[in-house]
């Protein structure tokens, strides 16, 4: 991953706070430093440990805690799979993108099931990290296009049906179908040739009906109850 070149603005006081949770020093200095440079952000915390983490989270008021958390996976100690529920008890209010080097599909589909708003290798750029954040913050999927499949095809071979009470239209289907296909808010938009905000719009309405709080739950909840059986 390339650092940007160096720009190194002061907060927005709007700006998504950020927690990293990754325990190789390198990788992680490398996303801190990205993150600094962008006036977007505001890192809150670094750190290489899950319970670290937490105990720092216990000891925030709501203006310190994170928008946002970058997760590992792969950590010493409580794993970052096994950390997802907590950090969702602790404060769950903060999306959480899992960001890793395991492509296992059951490794994805579980990270998704606990509630994670996103899934990124580490292979990722830094442009596709902060795209990430900024996705998940407005309700964006933000799969890895390498491991979304993985999730789709886990979610077909499910065996569970669960009813949902509101029934979509043909263009919140159309769209929800379009989310599950990796596509951001923009690409659908142009795909069927509607406004982006038309788009935001079907998407608010369809995460309503099926009472989700993200993309990937949506995406999920529609293989559990049936909708995309036909794909």
């Amino acid at each position: 991953m390339e650092i940007p070149p160096m720009n190194t603005p002061t907060a927005h006081p709007h700006a998504i706070r950020v927690m990293i949770i990754e325990d190789h020093p390198d990788y992680r200095d490398v996303v801190e430093i990205a993150l600094k440079r962008d006036d977007d952000f505001e890192l809150i915390g670094t750190y290489g440990a899950v319970e670290v983490a937490q105990r720092s989270l216990q000891n925030r008021d709501d203006r310190n805690m994170p928008d946002v958390i970058l997760l590992d996976l792969n950590l010493p100690g409580i794993s970052g799979l096994d950390a997802i529920p907590s950090f969702e008890k602790l404060y769950p209010n903060a999306k959480i993108i899992a960001l890793t080097q395991s492509e296992q599909e059951a490794d994805v589909v579980r990270a998704i099931s606990l509630g994670a708003a996103g899934y990124l290798l580490k292979s990722a750029t830094v442009t596709d990290i902060k795209t990430a954040i900024r996705g998940v913050m407005t309700g964006e999927a933000t799969l890895d296009s390498r491991v979304a499949k993985y999730v789709l095809t886990a979610l077909r071979a499910s065996q569970s049906v669960e009813p949902i009470e509101g029934h979509l239209t043909p263009r919140e289907l159309e769209v929800l179908e379009l989310l599950a296909d990796g596509l951001t808010k923009k690409e659908i938009a142009r795909s069927l040739q509607l406004s982006t905000s038309t788009i935001s719009t079907h998407v608010v309405h369809v995460f309503e009906k099926l009472k989700v709080p993200n993309a990937p739950a949506a995406i999920a909840k529609a293989f559990r109850s049936g909708l995309f059986r036909s794909r």
